[in-house]
């Protein structure tokens, strides 16, 4: 067959598969155009799923009579004129793509009025073939109407889904919209229903936050806010405990597009990492201001991903940002459960030294966990009362380190008689349940805290945090144990041998196929050393083309000792225990969740507890 040119409808056609994949996708863009025109109300009206009609009507600047059959011809646009403003694209639409596509794939009706005339200008597309302009009455702005999408394309109509998915598709269109544009008020009729009814809240983003994704979505969240090297990030990160199990909660807005990025998506989870429940997904908006010059949005026909020429600067600065403010996620810290929530302001315009991937001298307090990251036990100052519990730095007595609470500590003075409203955020510790919750009294009432979860999570941030320093106590083998590994095993080990040293395994390679654990972390001691190295470095050789592979083992396994060497369930604790583990609580980050992402506390109000009574107070 010879080399011809297509005609002009069928590449039309093809060039419009790109832009209009969906009913969802010819909203988008629609209202994406009117939010360029300066808009702050748009009505989106569909039928059908919006196969059979999608109407978008605005208010804002309109189109002049002259510019209507332009604005359907391809690759006309008021919004760029040179690649100097390509590279500073600060528009939603740019590419002069939309309109045309749509117009390709359906039968649509172009109405508009500037404020500077008296009657507006309309024109139609049909079947490929454009009228004439005509005047007509219609209000300031632009109403586009579009009917029978794809009625010239049944291949392309089969693969529509259900009428209630394609709804779905345009609702969640909308709603990531309303949620970067509070100022707008968005309105959406489907089938003759109200279906959304946003209205202008100037800047109020809680109010518009609170009316897409429901009141309780803000309560439940901290409040994230950090600028550094000209990055500001702004937004709301749900709580851990409020993950959910599918990713339909999590919207990222570059200068006011929403986006889908590898680089962001990495980020977040990064920050995530050990706070999450497996199979769980964070839900958050945020919002990420940087130079238009910096990034390229120019890189798909949907314009819904980006590249970042500094990807690495984005990634690291989204990563510290969430980071620090999840760290706050503790018992009367800015996250903590029952708590109000303000501000999370991330100070990441300081000047930041790394090892192992993680910031160096990340002020962890070190309680309970420097102890078991010291030599794994518990001591408390007899003479300071239950509460002023402090470290003892002492060696342990002989068959203490096994097990961190091993020794019993007096009660020789009462809990402090104070009002409730002096007491700490976790409150006091009354009783034990069932071996595994510490019960304690607070000003709100009652706390349930899962002792083997909070305990391993202040384990984790205190190994961590002696990780960080280069201090994480070793303890070695008095006789070496010796593995057989594979060639590729054992290069990895050799490989690795520093970034293992700095979290506690001593590991030499001591034969073409032999491996040699000299010493290991002080409280992987008494477990099965071998088959942890052997995992480990088998892991080692299939991932060791990633450079930073070990650092996010790392994490993984430091979680793991800390499981191993956490209190046990069904483990009798003191008051004296408790409370001390509840102050060390109230002191390590991220002590809301264990290191898999389960709550570790959780609050009972007087209030609460009265209507479980039926008490009227």
């Amino acid at each position: 067959m010879p080399i011809r040119l297509l005609p002009d409808s069928l590449v039309n056609q093809i060039a419009a598969g790109e832009v209009v994949s969906r009913p969802a996708a010819v909203v988008k863009e629609l209202v994406e155009n009117a939010l360029d025109a300066g808009s702050t109300r748009i009505e989106v009206t569909t039928a059908a799923g919006g196969s059979r009609l999608i109407r978008v009507a605005d208010d804002g600047a309109g189109m002049e009579a002259s510019d209507l059959a332009l604005a359907l011809t391809r690759h006309a646009t008021s919004k760029i004129g040179s690649l100097d403003d390509l590279d500073r694209i600060r528009s939603m639409g740019f590419r002069g793509e939309a309109l045309p596509s749509i117009a390709a794939v359906s039968r649509l009706d172009l109405q508009s009025r500037t404020r500077s005339c008296d009657v507006g200008s309309e024109i139609s597309v049909d079947h490929g073939r454009m009228t004439e302009i005509a005047p007509c009455r219609v209000p300031f702005g632009t109403t586009v109407v579009v009917r029978d999408l794809f009625f010239e394309m049944p291949a392309r109509r089969k693969f529509l889904k259900s009428e209630r998915t394609e709804n779905a598709q345009i609702e969640d269109a909308l709603r990531s919209i309303a949620l970067a544009w509070p100022a707008v008020a968005l309105t959406w009729n489907r089938d003759s229903h109200g279906a959304m009814n946003l209205e202008q809240t100037e800047n109020d983003w809680e109010a518009r936050i609170a009316s897409v994704l429901g009141s309780g979505f803000v309560g439940s969240s901290l409040r994230v806010r950090a600028e550094a090297a000209g990055l500001a990030l702004h937004g709301w990160v749900g709580l851990p405990t409020v993950a959910r199990a599918q990713a339909d909660r999590q919207h990222f807005f570059v200068n006011g597009r929403p986006v889908r990025d590898k680089v962001i998506g990495h980020a977040v989870r990064q920050a995530f990492a050990d706070v999450l429940f497996h199979g769980r997904h964070p839900a958050f908006v945020l919002f990420l201001d940087i130079d238009p010059a910096e990034v390229d949005v120019n890189v798909h026909p949907a314009k819904s991903e980006v590249r970042f020429r500094q990807s690495r600067a984005v990634h690291d600065f989204l990563f510290r940002s969430l980071h620090g403010a999840l760290a706050a996620t503790r018992p009367g810290g800015v996250g903590g459960q029952g708590n109000p929530r303000p501000l999370a302001t991330a100070d990441v315009s300081a000047e930041f030294r790394w090892h192992g991937g993680r910031q160096s001298g990340t002020s962890a307090p070190l309680g309970i966990g420097e102890e078991v990251a010291s030599w794994g036990g518990l001591y408390a100052n007899p003479e300071a009362g239950d509460s002023s519990w402090v470290a003892n730095r002492r060696p342990p007595p002989d068959g203490a380190a096994a097990d961190p609470f091993r020794r019993a500590l007096p009660l020789d003075k009462p809990r402090p008689q104070s009002r409730h409203s002096d007491a700490p955020p976790l409150g006091y510790a009354i009783a034990q349940l069932h071996g595994v919750f510490v019960l304690a009294e607070n000003a709100q009432g009652l706390v349930l805290v899962d002792m083997h979860a909070a305990h391993e999570r202040v384990t984790f941030e205190a190994l961590k945090s002696a990780r960080d320093a280069g201090s994480i106590p070793v303890q070695a083998l008095l006789v070496p144990v010796r593995l057989a590994v594979s060639t590729a095993e054992a290069d990895a080990a050799a490989r690795f041998a520093d970034d293992l040293r700095a979290i506690g395994i001593d590991l030499v390679r001591s034969g073409p196929n032999e491996v040699s654990v000299h010493a290991v972390s002080a409280l992987l001691a008494t477990g099965d050393v071998g088959r942890l190295v052997a995992d480990l470095v088998a892991e080692l050789a299939q991932e060791s083309g990633d450079p930073h592979w070990l650092v996010r083992r790392q994490d993984a396994l430091l979680a793991n000792v800390a499981c191993r060497a956490a209190i046990r369930a069904h483990r009798n604790l003191t008051i004296v225990e408790m409370n001390a583990l509840l102050r060390e609580m109230e002191k390590t980050a991220r002590a809301d969740q264990c290191n898999h992402g389960r709550p570790t506390w959780v609050q009972l109000g007087i209030e609460e507890l009265d209507r479980f009574f039926l008490r009227g107070r």
